[in-house]
């Protein structure tokens, strides 16, 4: 008689994919239900695997991210030492954190909680929300938006209120009344945060003070409430694959960590602080600097914590609607020493190179160098 052989199941990876776009439930609704291991669609290659392990060798010294005391902005004689400060940290790390920024306590702690208890409501609340429109205006509620172009799901769900421009703005009776008063509270805090720091950055380059802010990189605004709960294979998948942003972005995390910057080819922790605002400069800032500033691979870690990861990130851009505004390295900052780098292009050119495919490093930047 001959030996029957029992087929192994075929992984089906569009299926799983589907399955778990269509359900709605996003990440956290996988781990309510008492997942004990994850699913094959959140497994990254060896090859992403194997830089989430901590060298076995540690050195004494421990990187960190700059640390920037924003209390000195409306104090002239002390301004200049700032916009120093600012420059180093923009153009060595692309990233740094800020206290006494003006932000209250209570207004960041509520604007976390605000976010933690959308993400904690019941399914059939939250789904209502949920979209996958590529046209992506209003009130967003999605788990991985490029969940149909990349090869690796990741561990997270988030929620995205655009604030500007009118176009894409959701009214006020959208945003979930759950975390309504807290993200517009949130929005108008930290466009003043935001607008200190393009003032300051235009500074280091020697540019007038309103300089990033006329070119428009407060025109559009979209504010992003992260979920990273907890993971029982985090050895196996990521929170958020190494990617660059695209214009200015001010994070408020909580306690949990997980959030990597990549700085001389290692990745480093950016361990949260009470208080403090994460900043990093995105890639259309690095181009307009001609490299004077730098945009960073950066990445979030799944972890086994019981308690979630939480991130609200408000991200700040140009217009990216018209096709005939060209951006590029900025004429005041080229010399014969110092050549221009990049050719120009428009924002619709660039949101379709950054958007068309799944998260990644920084392709577009490559893309335009001269």
């Amino acid at each position: 008689m001959a030996a029957t052989h029992i087929a192994t199941p075929i992984y089906d990876r569009v299926k799983e994919v589907k399955e778990f776009d269509e359900s709605k439930m996003g990440v956290k609704g996988l781990v309510d239900s008492g997942i004990t291991s994850i699913p094959n669609m959140f497994i990254h290659p060896p090859e992403t695997l194997s830089t989430l392990k901590k060298p076995t060798t540690q050195t004494c010294t421990k990187k960190s991210i700059p640390l920037i005391d924003l209390s000195n902005f409306n104090i002239p004689t002390k301004r200049h030492q700032l916009v120093e400060q600012i420059r180093d940290a923009t153009s060595s790390w692309g990233f740094f954190q800020v206290i006494n920024h003006g932000i209250p306590l209570s207004v960041l702690d509520e604007t976390m909680n605000a976010i933690k208890a959308f993400h904690d409501q019941p399914h059939e609340v939250k789904s209502k929300l949920y979209t996958r429109a590529h046209d992506r205006e209003g009130v967003i509620y999605t788990s991985n938006y490029d969940l149909y172009r990349t090869n690796a799901a990741t561990w997270h769900d988030s929620l995205a209120v655009w604030l500007s421009p009118e176009k894409k703005r959701a009214e006020e009776k959208e945003i979930p009344e759950v975390c309504r008063k807290e993200l517009l509270a949130w929005d108008l805090h930290s466009e003043k945060v935001a607008e200190t720091l393009l003032e300051l950055l235009s500074e280091g380059l020697g540019l007038g003070a309103e300089k990033f802010k006329d070119l428009g990189f407060l025109v559009t605004k979209l504010i992003v409430g992260h979920y990273y709960p907890y993971c029982p294979q985090p050895d196996l998948t990521v929170g958020l694959t190494p990617h660059t942003d695209s214009g200015l972005t001010v994070l408020l995390q909580n306690q949990v960590g997980g959030l990597q910057v990549k700085h001389d080819d290692e990745w480093v922790d950016v361990e949260p602080i009470p208080g403090a605002l994460t900043i990093n400069i995105g890639d259309t800032i690095q181009i307009m600097s001609n490299d004077k500033y730098v945009s960073v691979e950066h990445r979030v870690l799944a972890k086994a914590s019981k308690e979630p990861r939480i991130s609200v990130v408000a991200f700040f851009n140009l217009e990216t609607e018209s096709d005939t505004n060209y951006f590029g390295p900025l004429p005041e900052l080229l010399t014969p020493d110092k050549p221009v780098l990049y050719r120009k292009f428009t924002m619709p050119e660039f949101q379709e190179g950054f958007y068309s495919k799944g998260l990644d490093s920084k392709s577009f930047i490559q893309k335009i160098r001269l």
